[in-house]
């Protein structure tokens, strides 16, 4: 995989807000739920294909408005959350930028077809010794 490329401030915003997860007794008092947008139509990070692909990998986290939102929640701590998102999207644009590979359809070789029908026939044979012996008429 590539470098992946500075991801410009003004294509984030971060927002925290209170929620569920560790946390303790400070649970119900502190904002340490990070929520971290990112705009994907706008930014000039990604080209077309790229964009595709993020808004594929995306799935149900992509908002009506072309955002992608990532929320974390597994630290105790904002700036732990922080990075928790930051890396995230960072794995998905890496994975977006990496254009898939292609597939070069191929056939199985000769020898690979004869082993196949070899294996069938020995197996045909074995169940054909397993049937029960008939009296001769």
């Amino acid at each position: 995989m590539s470098a992946l490329p500075e991801i410009p401030e003004s294509d984030l915003s971060i927002a925290f807000v209170r929620g569920t997860g560790p946390g303790g007794q400070n649970v119900n008092k502190v904002a340490t739920t990070a929520q971290l947008r990112f705009d994907v139509a706008g930014t000039a990070l990604l080209d077309d294909a790229a964009r595709a692909r993020l808004r594929a990998l995306a799935g149900h986290r992509l908002t009506a408005e072309g955002e992608l939102l990532i929320v974390a929640r597994n630290h105790r701590t904002q700036e732990g959350n922080r990075r928790e998102a930051l890396g995230r999207l960072r794995e998905l644009l890496g994975r977006a930028l990496q254009p898939p590979k292609l597939r070069r359809p191929t056939r199985p070789s000769r020898a690979s077809k004869e082993r196949r029908l070899a294996g069938k026939l020995h197996r045909q044979r074995n169940k054909q010794l397993r049937r029960a012996v008939r009296p001769d008429d």
